[in-house]
């Protein structure tokens, strides 16, 4: 009992692990689109295969799907059922950052006590962008800001 005790404080992160059919595109995506940085990468015969990338408190890695892997482009599901949820101070500072690049990003709404906002990656991964309000439920941002 106290071992099981003394592991509860163990883990600190999840980091989502995304498979990418085309590297340069989600890096496009992730860095230049949602201002992400790179911490770290992989790149054994001359470019990268995997990276893990951080903004804020938030990280997620990415790997480039290898055409003689186990899982083939056929066999990924684009993001079918991952939705990734990132609390955030502000979400409608980030819909603004993100709609002035250029990203298709949905219109903010208040569901569960919080402004969300998101879009989907390149590979149909979902992410969500999520802050708390005060503002009452289902409330649609256009409705919110008149």
């Amino acid at each position: 009992m106290e071992k099981t005790m003394l592991s509860k404080g163990n883990i600190r992160l999840a980091v989502p692990f995304f498979l990418v059919k085309d590297m340069i595109t989600s890096l496009h995506f992730y860095m230049e689109g949602l201002g992400f940085e790179m911490i770290n990468q992989w790149i054994p015969k001359g470019k990268i295969e995997w990276c893990y990338l951080r903004r804020g408190g938030a990280a997620l890695m990415l790997q480039e799907l290898s055409p003689s892997s186990a899982l083939s482009n056929d066999k990924v599901t684009k993001g079918s059922g991952v939705s990734i949820c990132f609390m955030c101070t502000d979400a409608l500072e980030l819909y603004a950052e993100f709609l002035s690049r250029d990203l298709k990003v949905r219109e903010p709404f208040v569901g569960n006590g919080m402004w969300v906002t998101g879009l989907s990656d390149p590979d149909g991964y979902r992410l969500d962008f999520e802050s708390d309000t005060d503002v009452p439920e289902e409330t649609r941002f256009a409705d919110w800001k008149k």
